[in-house]
């Protein structure tokens, strides 16, 4: 018998399963062993315990290596030579085989399946609760929903769009919708988020409106400079309005705010911190699935973490990036990636610290938070506990910006200038008072480096100036070492990894299908089929 393919497999999974397993300690709700789906749903407390597991089990094969191993890796961030789960993406050699990949597109159909379940079951089966608590429960999961598609719309373009499972399960050989569609499916599960989710978080790490108008202002950014001409260097000027009414919604009406000291931001001890406006809760000490792995991948030596699982010796900053930070971002620079040199007295601090001193490269600082001890018994091996961020007011700042700046050259708006300012003013880096495009690549670049952001900005600007990004891609040195100096703030090309790196092409922007979906359901390869949408558009989200 063929093994049903990874959409289909999940769909069957959690449609015949009722599971709560992997809720964190910021959700402590348990349900009872005879516990059925008719029995279920009764009261507010029951459907906060649904939608816990959509803030960490069904993204943990995303976030385990894909995260950044695609968003850092294929962005060429991240120089890991004897990675397999990073440097196919550095050297843009991935295949439709490649195990992140494959991982990740299953991890994004979990959350899809997952979602649908709740949204279906909260709808049709609850009891006891007002519309307003089913509406406020069904938004969780359609943030969810809605966040995974971008991400396939964003690598994948063409995707199977999913709203019951049980009609894929019937027949699971369908035609992908196109990117346009997904967009726009994407664009109203979070706009019926916004609109529905409680003002303030209902516990420690959930979402509110806010988060979800953060969420709509990146997805709405990125859908104005999609259109059939990528060479354009138009955007469509409806969607960068959106951008900006959405991000200024958070900066406006919103509680958010940036934390003080950006190196506060990578300890476990401050997470859902004031500035997290969406982070994966991983539980610590869990089981494997519901735990953050990243120290285990990232730190370079056993003193770091106090345990075998240090695996990080030749995980590094690349030569690309290293050379583009201002020698005046030195906070953000060692809070993200490890100097020669640079000491890190919370990292081991029982033995005095952490000095790396083991290579001229940069280590990876970022997600790696050091022993049990150092974080009050709340990590373990392949367990840092630190929440994976997803999106951040800091970001929300920078779109701000850009859809203010649109397609200009150039702007001086004061409002612009303001919330850019104070992601550089919390980096101790000077102040502008004219800002570009590049600028805003610039911060948004550092700001965010190793947090899954950057391969998602190149798209995004691949949509109507595809050209440019080719060519700043194919320029970036993709399998360089180097030594860098902190004292001088000096790079130097030392040598290439002797391994090809393919040409970044148009059709390299997109990823391939994993061969198991591709194999089940041969409609993947075929023209994609308009999606037929079931409800209107949300018009009074700003009023």
């Amino acid at each position: 018998m063929k093994t049903k393919n990874k959409i289909i497999a999940c769909a069957l999974t959690l449609a015949a399963s009722f599971t709560f397993s992997g809720c964190s300690d910021f959700l402590d709700h348990s349900p009872d062993d005879r516990v059925t789906l008719e029995n279920f749903f009764q009261s507010p407390e029951d459907l906060r315990t649904a939608t816990a597991p959509l803030y960490n089990k069904v993204w943990f094969d995303f976030n385990d290596k894909f995260y950044f191993g695609l968003g850092e890796g294929r962005s060429n961030n991240m120089f890991a030579p004897y990675s397999d789960y990073v440097y196919p993406f550095t050297t843009l050699t991935e295949t439709s085989l490649t195990g992140p990949l494959v991982s990740a597109w299953q991890s994004f159909y979990n959350v899809i399946a997952q979602s649908n379940n709740t949204i279906n079951n909260i709808r049709d089966k609850s009891k006891n609760v007002t519309e307003e608590q089913k509406n406020e429960a069904m938004a969780e999961a359609r943030f969810m929903r809605g966040t995974a598609y971008w991400y396939l719309a964003s690598l994948w373009q063409d995707v199977i769009i999913i709203e019951d499972n049980t009609k894929l399960i019937a027949n699971p050989i369908v035609n992908t919708n196109p990117r346009a569609d997904v967009f726009e499916f994407a664009i109203r599960d979070l706009e019926f988020a916004a609109k529905h989710l409680p003002e303030t978080s209902i516990a420690s790490g959930r979402l509110n409106k806010y988060s979800a108008f953060g969420m709509l202002s990146r997805v709405y950014l990125s859908r104005a400079g999609l259109s059939d001409s990528p060479n354009s260097g138009q955007r469509d000027q409806t969607y960068l309005e959106l951008a900006r009414k959405a991000a200024e919604k958070v900066i406006k009406d919103s509680k958010f705010s940036l934390m003080t000291n950006y190196e506060d931001l990578y300890y476990v001890k401050n997470n859902n911190n004031s500035e997290s406006m969406f982070a994966l809760q991983w539980v610590p000490n869990g089981d494997y699935g519901v735990t953050n792995t990243q120290q285990a991948y990232f730190a370079a030596s056993s003193a770091i973490t106090g345990d075998d699982a240090a695996w990080g010796g030749y995980m590094f900053a690349s030569y690309d990036i290293i050379r583009t930070y201002d020698p005046k971002d030195d906070i953000r620079l060692r809070a993200t990636f490890m100097p020669r040199g640079q000491h890190y007295p919370e990292l081991n601090a029982a033995a005095g610290g952490y000095t790396q001193d083991n290579t001229n490269q940069c280590y990876v600082k970022k997600g790696v938070v050091g022993t049990s001890k150092d974080n009050d018994g709340k990590s373990g091996r392949m367990n840092s506990a630190l929440n994976t961020y997803m999106l951040r007011l800091a970001e929300v700042y920078l779109i701000y910006a850009e859809a203010i700046l649109g397609d200009d050259a150039s702007t001086s708006d004061a409002e612009a200038l303001l919330y850019f300012n104070k992601v550089r003013e919390r980096a101790k880096m000077p102040t502008l008072t004219s800002i570009t495009w590049n600028d805003i690549f610039y911060e948004r670049r550092i700001e965010l480096a190793m947090e899954g952001q950057f391969w998602y900005d190149l798209v995004r600007r691949s949509y109507y100036k595809q050209q440019e990004v080719l060519n700043y891609m194919n320029n970036q040195d993709r399998a360089a070492q180097y030594t860098y100096d902190k004292e001088t703030h000096t790079t130097t090309l030392e040598n290439e990894d002797s391994r090809p790196v393919e040409t970044a092409t148009a059709a390299r922007l997109k990823l391939p299908y994993p061969e198991s979906e591709v194999v089940q359901n041969k409609l993947l390869k075929e023209p994609p089929v308009a999606y037929q949408f079931t409800e209107g558009k949300i018009t009074d989200l700003f009023n």
